[in-house]
């Protein structure tokens, strides 16, 4: 597509505080029966009877979670409401509705808002939720997002952090650390650009890895997957910071240790290639990448038979006794204290 050199500008300042919000979720509909009332009073309210409410809020601010050079602000509207709702995944509920604040700065015109809201918007419609509400503010330098998104599930239904028991299976969904190398390959064609910006990037062959990074979806099928197999998780928890760390909190929070499995590690081809390109060890990337939203989750050794081989699983580990600790069983069968190095230890 080629893009407009001089895009239509309308100051923010022209319509007031109101009259944004007014002209920004105007598209706004509202689909879920909990949803009393959403925009256009002091609070939004909801109706949940006998459902348990979950909450979660995240921010992103520009420069540290995101990067305007390559993210199109469409794709971080999209990933912001993304990220929030894996959390309510995460507690094997089902998400309904988000709340939206942003403070911006002057750089940005109307219509950037209008990217980023198209972004929110088409997430809240391909996940079904409501946006119930928020804020907007000025900022000095930068665009900051927060959002707060709220789900439902039965008492029964919620799974926690610390339900994990001995002899439990480790689980993921997917495949992992491809978001890690996805933001690698655009980190280098950023500097590739501002050395020669006549120099266009050819980036058919990380697809896949930029689209991890870019537009990462939330596991929302993941509840009914498991509802349908009859089996309920004991602990659960989204890969937002990186493998290890996760299975760190789990077992920390259920007292428990762990032996997570690298040959059982779920990669993707087009990311072991990469990886080589880049000269990094696939393994470390996908223990410590972060940001692929996958879930994470505890099953009773019984469940076995009914996850094996369905696609969408990997068993990559078991508990064992607190007091055994925490380690990766490498492929030559060495046993390694798992760490939680996080996007850290990838920095370095």
């Amino acid at each position: 597509m080629i893009e407009d050199k001089n895009p239509q500008r309308t100051s923010i300042s022209q319509l007031g505080e109101f009259g944004l919000i007014e002209h920004l979720t105007k598209n706004f509909e509202v689909k879920q029966p909990t949803t009393v009332k959403s925009i256009g009073d002091d609070a939004a309210v909801l109706n949940f009877g006998d459902k348990k409410a979950v909450i979660s809020t995240d921010l992103l601010i520009e420069g540290v979670h995101f990067d305007l050079s390559y993210m199109p602000l469409r794709h971080l509207g999209y990933k912001a409401v993304v990220v929030n709702l894996s959390d309510i995944c995460a507690m094997n509920a089902k998400p309904t509705q988000i709340t939206v604040s942003v403070a911006v700065s002057n750089r940005f015109p109307l219509e950037a808002m209008e990217e980023l809201f198209d972004g929110i918007a088409l997430a809240a419609k391909f996940y079904n939720v409501d946006v119930i509400g928020g804020d907007t503010t000025s900022s000095q330098k930068g665009l900051i997002i927060s959002i707060t998104a709220i789900g439902e599930a039965n008492e029964e239904e919620i799974v926690y952090r610390n339900g994990a028991k001995l002899t439990d299976l480790l689980v993921v969904s997917g495949d992992l650390g491809s978001a890690y190398m996805g933001l690698q390959v655009l980190e280098r064609e950023k500097q590739v650009f501002q050395v020669n910006p006549n120099n266009q990037p050819d980036l058919d062959a990380y697809s896949y890895l930029i689209e991890r990074q870019l537009k990462p979806e939330a596991r929302t099928d993941i509840r009914t997957l498991l509802f349908a197999l009859q089996i309920k998780p004991t602990a659960m928890i989204d890969i937002s910071d990186g493998l290890s760390s996760e299975i760190i909190h789990i077992c920390k929070q259920s007292k428990v240790g762990c032996n997570l499995y690298e040959e059982k590690i779920p990669v993707d081809p087009q990311f072991i290639n990469v990886c080589e390109e880049f000269s990094i060890d696939s393994t470390t990337v996908a223990i410590n990448g972060g940001e692929d939203y996958e879930l994470l989750f505890t099953i009773a050794l019984e469940d076995f038979d009914k996850i094996k081989g369905n696609p969408n699983f990997t068993v990559i580990g078991h508990l064992t006794e607190e007091t055994e600790g925490i380690h990766l069983i490498t492929r030559a069968n060495t046993k390694i204290p798992l760490k939680a190095r996080g996007w850290d230890a990838l920095e370095e």
